[in-house]
């Protein structure tokens, strides 16, 4: 995959740098302006998924009636993780922060489950829990942002609290907020990611 990577170098190397992942019909440059905005000293790593859709890219396959196809999604996570894995060498001594919106927040979720040692936290755009039944992983304080629309027309109601208490009952460190917009990213939910990554040891950008 790492042939569908668009990196922007940071301007401070001991700053973690944000791997990116698209939402659905997305493509490897969409979270690039966002990430700029909310750490703009962060070297930014744009992933692009490797299911083809009908207008761009996805990270995994949906069944018709839109609930995550897991086996898909459990396929396709370990070739994502190498391929965070090999980016990441050179890139600074933290491990990469993903962000991640809808279909790649749910994938960013399946990372950090399912391959802990790949992310050194996540922030999470309109996520859900990506499995039926979660893995036993120890997530050791792993700090994750999780941030919920309260009129997300493509979510129900507590599928972001649903999977803050998965991840936080794996043991890491996690924020959850619930914001009165949709499924879109708004400003609010950039300020919130903004202060959040300036908080975080190694991950944040300055102003």
């Amino acid at each position: 995959m790492s042939e569908h990577a668009y990196v922007v170098r940071g301007t401070d190397p001991g700053r973690a740098p944000l791997m990116l992942l698209h939402g659905s019909n997305g493509r490897e440059t969409d979270l690039l302006d966002l990430a700029q905005r909310v750490s703009p000293t962060s070297t930014r790593v744009g992933l692009r998924g490797t299911v083809t859709m009908s207008r761009g890219y996805g990270f995994f396959r949906r069944h018709e009636d839109r609930r995550v196809d897991e086996s898909d999604l459990r396929g396709r996570v370990p070739d994502l993780a190498g391929c965070i894995r090999e980016l990441a060498v050179g890139l600074g001594d933290s491990r990469p922060v993903a962000v991640g919106f809808s279909n790649g927040a749910i994938m960013a979720a399946a990372l950090l489950m399912s391959h802990p040692s790949a992310l050194g936290g996540a922030v999470l755009f309109r996520p859900l829990a990506p499995f039926e039944q979660p893995p036993r992983t120890q997530l050791q304080g792993v700090p994750v942002l999780v941030l919920d629309g309260a009129h997300d027309e493509r979510r129900s109601p507590g599928d972001g609290r649903r999977l803050a208490g998965e991840l936080r009952a794996m043991g890491a460190r996690v924020t959850h907020q619930v914001l009165p917009v949709g499924h879109a990213i708004t400003r609010d939910d950039e300020r919130i990611a903004r202060l959040w990554l300036r908080d975080l040891p190694g991950a944040g950008g300055g102003a």
